[in-house]
């Protein structure tokens, strides 16, 4: 084994913030979502664990949160500010938690991935006009960057992703996972989740993803992210 080999080796052992978090939470989900049958897994060769389900809220309910949207969306923004004013160039919002109708989509998520409800963030609505995008990304935080000395205080690591798609999109705005190679097209009430970080609870690059550019009609979904521990 070379010296190169040798410190790759050291590298990957080396330990991550939150990484016992991550591998737990990774674990509970990852068998909960296996044992629901209507839980479609994607395939991913094994890099990634992305999970789908169809029809998770009604017609009815994607009128009415992206009604909710409208009303608190803004020019996006990122944790890092180096990325740039045209690296996510939508508008979003998060919606009023205490809402109860916003109260049952958000515990209707956290009953399908069975997180504490306490490590969820408030539900974020995303609206997409033609020409607006999110460049590829991560979910997870970067611990090296400065807001990591905010973020690990306030719930930790982000361990899983939660979207829905509210409406079918004219052309354009898929939800690419650029590394995988793997392009997914909005359908009104589906969920896509998918965990963050490997099953040993590392961050995982695999899960690089983009909200490609609308080319017409307008997108809305809708995220949630869950922490490794309480989100405050």
């Amino acid at each position: 084994m070379t010296n190169s080999d040798i410190a790759k080796k050291s590298f990957a052992q080396a330990k991550v913030p939150d990484q016992d978090g991550l591998r737990r939470t990774g674990s509970k989900v990852r068998k909960r979502l296996a044992a629901n049958p209507v839980v479609y897994p994607v395939p991913t060769q094994d890099r990634a664990e992305i999970f789908a389900v169809g029809d998770f809220m009604s017609a009815d309910e994607c009128d009415r949160m992206i009604g909710l949207i409208d009303q608190v969306a803004k020019p996006s923004a990122v944790f890092d500010l180096a990325y740039g004013a045209d690296y996510r160039t939508s508008y979003s919002g998060d919606v009023d938690p205490h809402d109860p109708f916003v109260k049952k989509i958000s515990r209707r998520i956290d009953d399908l991935l069975g997180i504490d409800p306490s490590w969820g963030e408030t539900i974020q609505g995303q609206r997409y006009l033609p020409g607006q995008e999110f460049k590829p990304h991560n979910d997870w935080f970067y611990t090296q960057a400065n807001y990591w000395k905010i973020e690990k205080d306030r719930g930790g690591q982000r361990s899983w992703t939660a979207m829905v798609f509210l409406n079918e999109v004219e052309a354009g705005g898929t939800t690419d996972f650029t590394s995988l190679g793997l392009s997914i097209e909005p359908r009104r009430g589906a969920l896509l989740g998918w965990n963050n970080a490997d099953p040993e609870g590392r961050p995982n690059e695999w899960t690089m993803h983009a909200g490609t550019q609308v080319v017409s009609g307008i997108k809305y979904i809708i995220t949630k992210w869950y922490r490794t521990k309480r989100w405050r």
